[in-house]
């Protein structure tokens, strides 16, 4: 397919789908041109490598040597740092907010909420606090920048930058889920107990509509519970797998 169509990457991306098929639940990720090989031992990862390669030599495409990068305890993916640890924000990404100034148009100030959104899962309460800049960017509302504001973006651009390592989801633990609702959204913290320590998978939180305020509290509660599961359930895929050595 020639360069410069608007469908070329989706159609790249369902070949490598089709060629990869039935690996990558086990074996790899893969995004367009990006493939993360996985493994949780040394030589579980060389036999992972074996049955990408050959699927790759199958169907007669090439890897650039140059962009290749084997056998690494911490890789850089779709703006996330993976690890052995866990899952973090790449730093490269959000360096950026540092210095993001404040956003004098609803276009600048969407811009900054579409990188916030993207990482939204590492922030807790991230619909509670985020609030007052989704309210400015509504068709009728006028941008009228005030303390609330203010407030919500340094806290965004706060948490962003100290954003916590998610760990991975362990089959052989209890998963807690840690819900709660108030009138204006609800929220939930997965997390498993390893060892003495609670370590956290993910966040969860989204804003209310006007018909769910309505709700009694014991709906709201219940909403919580629902809506947190549904999200959680549908994480990406490199949240699912165990942590790699």
């Amino acid at each position: 397919m020639p360069f410069g169509l608007c469908n070329a990457p989706a159609t790249f991306e369902r070949l490598m789908e089709t060629v990869l098929r039935g690996l990558t639940s086990e074996a790899c990720l893969v995004y367009l041109n990006g493939i993360v090989i996985v493994g949780r031992t040394f030589q579980e990862h060389l036999n992972n490598i074996r049955k990408v390669f050959q699927r790759l030599q199958k169907a007669n495409l090439k890897l650039s040597p140059k962009k290749c990068r084997f056998f690494r305890k911490e890789v850089s993916y779709l703006g996330h740092i993976i690890s052995a640890d866990g899952v973090k924000t790449d730093p490269e990404k959000t360096k950026s907010i540092v210095d993001w100034p404040r956003p004098e148009t609803v276009h600048d100030l969407r811009s900054f909420l579409g990188l916030c959104t993207y990482y939204r899962r590492f922030v807790r309460n991230f619909s509670a606090i985020a609030s007052p800049l989704h309210k400015l960017t509504k068709a009728r509302s006028s941008f009228n920048w005030i303390e609330e504001c203010e407030k919500s973006f340094n806290s965004l651009k706060r948490a962003l930058i100290t954003s916590p390592i998610l760990t991975y989801p362990r089959t052989d633990k209890e998963f807690i889920l840690d819900t709660d609702a108030s009138n204006e959204g609800i929220g939930a913290v997965l997390s498993q107990k390893i060892g003495n320590e609670e370590c956290v998978i993910a966040y969860f939180s989204k804003s209310l509509g006007k018909p769910e305020r309505n709700y009694c509290v014991t709906r709201k509660e219940l909403l919580a519970i629902v809506k947190s599961i549904e999200h959680l359930t549908s994480l990406p895929l490199w949240t699912e797998i165990s942590s790699p050595d």
